[in-house]
């Protein structure tokens, strides 16, 4: 898969925590350090995402949230 994204980084996930219209998906990114992202349900469901795969999460520096 190519993409004109720069900020690619692999990972696995660790856990996906469902919600009523958008997920939680936990990604061990390696070195102590884990991304959570939010995607819609139906894109879990696409996807067929589950603990232990392998994934690349994609990282717009437009898209970028903190929280606190």
């Amino acid at each position: 898969m190519k993409l004109s994204a720069r900020n690619q980084i692999s990972g696995t996930i660790v856990s996906i925590t469902p919600g009523a219209v958008n997920g939680s998906i936990k990604v061990d990114i390696g070195g102590g350090n884990v991304v959570t992202a939010s995607i819609t349900e139906e894109a879990i469901a696409d996807l067929g995402l589950a603990k232990g795969d392998a994934v690349t999460v994609i990282i717009k520096a437009s898209d970028v949230m903190i929280g606190k």
